[in-house]
């Protein structure tokens, strides 16, 4: 029998807290937590707005962390970041506005770096290498005409 253990308002207050503070954490993500304990929409609402007011739950530190963790760590373009943030909630807007995390040298670089070792690795024709290697950068989430300054550059 699976038995939920009941909290207190103030205990799950206290863990939504902690679980902010692991990690940043978009609304939706709280939200989701917060439907493990069985709270009133009030009660919701007001771990909520402590969450936010106490600085525990913040949207836009949120996406300029998961931005740079992408990017920097995980190597993704800003079309995968963006839809995976979109599938978060996380307003376009504040998308856009975040995406200034990246700086335009070091993705440039990135699609550079990654476009020669994933070129290296593959064997065929040159356009077949070519091919291969714009379909898998599309995958990670670049952007088609920035990949395409890379691929016209190889050729000179």
């Amino acid at each position: 029998m699976d038995q939920k253990k009941s909290y207190t308002f103030p205990e799950i207050k206290q863990k939504m807290a902690a679980y902010c503070s692991y990690q940043d954490r978009c609304h939706q993500e709280v939200e989701q937590k917060m439907r493990d304990f069985l709270l009133i929409p009030e009660a919701k609402d007001e771990i909520l707005l402590y969450l936010m007011r106490e600085n525990y739950l913040n949207e836009e530190r949120f996406t300029r962390s998961y931005i740079r963790g992408k990017f920097y760590i995980k190597s993704w373009g800003r079309n995968k970041i963006r839809q995976h943030l979109k599938f978060k909630g996380v307003p376009e807007k504040l998308i856009s506005k975040c995406f200034d995390e990246i700086d335009d040298d070091d993705y440039a670089k990135t699609i550079a770096k990654i476009y020669a070792q994933y070129f290296a690795r593959q064997s065929g024709k040159e356009y077949q290498k070519k091919s291969k290697t714009v379909k898998y950068l599309l995958g990670r989430g670049f952007e088609y005409e920035e990949i395409n300054k890379v691929s016209a550059g190889e050729d000179e």
